[in-house]
């Protein structure tokens, strides 16, 4: 069974419009209404796949109750832990020829209810994975990911961590089965700039020597590359297509990713994933099935496999 975690699960509120007066009044062209957060998104477009997964997170307030509904309303299995106090958040997505983003703090996370989420995950089970993704309220430790990991060590769990700066580089020693960087994040990690794919593998098996097993770097219309815990190099390209919406793009490669390992090997992985994060970018919201497979089944895609280690 594969779970997802998202710790400040989100209404997103899309507005798009020609253009954005500040200090004026201003009408929007278009409004769209989103519900998720990192993980949810993962388990949406897994269930798009036709691939089981339950939503774990915190809601809160009215917002917290509208999050419930929509993620039941897609499908998506969730047991949400429900806070006593304040909102879940709201994220405002401006889109007026380029994307500005407004993103709310959410609600607090007290001790109680932490402790509840992390009583679910003790039932987890030997071959279960489970997949941590996004930032965290400031109400909880920076450590949080790494306490999770830590709780689960020696389990047989296969974790996958999608996490930016700390967050990630604190999980490294208990060898998550796989994370996520995309080429800014890895950069920021060492101090450098990712500037291509070789750099892009070079700096990813940094990861493997700190303990990550299997590294999948995210480079936007650059591409990707997967560096495997054989010694495998994969360099895939992307879909050509109109980007209308980049939100929940690295969700989705990173769930179709997750699906393909569950059906095929590395290189089919990759190729579901690169399908995923496409079909997202090249729709209003997150991938559908159909979106997905026309990708893949219609459109070529470039998998190469690089010298291994």
């Amino acid at each position: 069974m594969i779970y997802t975690v998202t710790f400040n699960p989100a209404i997103d509120y899309v507005v798009r419009l020609d253009t954005l007066t500040q200090g004026g009044v201003n009408r929007t062209d278009s409004e769209e209404i989103y519900f998720g957060g990192k993980g949810i998104n993962v388990s949406k477009v897994l269930s798009e796949l036709g691939v089981p997964s339950k939503a774990l997170g915190f809601t809160a307030g009215f917002t917290g109750e509208a999050i419930e509904k929509g993620v039941a309303a897609m499908g998506v299995d969730a047991d949400f832990v429900r806070l006593k106090h304040g909102n879940s958040r709201i994220n405002v997505k401006l889109k007026t020829g380029c994307e500005t983003e407004v993103n709310g703090q959410g609600a607090d996370i007290d001790s109680e209810s932490l402790n509840t989420l992390l009583t679910k995950l003790d039932g987890l089970k030997s071959g279960d994975t489970l997949i941590l993704a996004g930032s965290i309220p400031k109400s909880l430790p920076e450590s949080i990911y790494e306490d999770i990991l830590h709780r689960l060590d020696g389990k047989g769990i296969r974790t996958v961590v999608d996490a930016s700066k700390r967050l990630l580089l604190n999980v490294l020693p208990y060898s998550p089965y796989l994370i996520k960087p995309n080429d800014q994040e890895l950069g920021e990690l060492f101090g450098v700039t990712i500037e291509s794919a070789e750099q892009a593998v070079e700096y990813a098996e940094k990861l493997q020597e700190k303990g990550a097993r299997n590294v999948l770097v995210s480079r936007a219309a650059a591409g990707s590359v997967l560096v495997t815990e054989e010694g495998e190099r994969y360099c895939c390209g992307v879909y050509s297509g109109e980007v209308r919406n980049s939100v929940g793009a690295g969700d989705s490669m990173l769930a179709g990713f997750v699906a393909g390992l569950e059906s095929g090997g590395y290189e089919y992985a990759l190729r579901l994933g690169t399908a995923c994060g496409g079909a997202t970018a090249f729709s209003s919201g997150l991938a559908s099935r159909s979106e997905v497979f026309y990708l893949l089944d219609n459109c070529p895609l470039e998998v190469d496999k690089m010298s291994e280690k």
